[in-house]
């Protein structure tokens, strides 16, 4: 039998990626971090965070700035 992967909140994501909370927040509203609204809270399955990394989403340089 094969195990589900668990849902992990923004504190997990963040502590996993390396980055600030704030950070997470604003890749799910400008750069479409994979994420989903449970209630009021987002959740994430590491392996698709992992994935929008390696396609390059958070490589993406912030528009507006500079």
């Amino acid at each position: 039998m094969h195990e589900q992967e668990p849902w992990v909140s923004v504190d997990e994501v963040a502590k996993h990626l390396g980055i600030a909370k704030d950070t997470v927040y604003r890749w799910i509203e400008k750069k479409a971090l994979p994420a989903h609204r449970v209630g009021r809270l987002w959740k994430f399955k590491v392996t698709e965070v992992d994935e929008w990394v390696r396609q390059g989403g958070a490589a993406q340089h912030d528009e507006g700035r500079g």
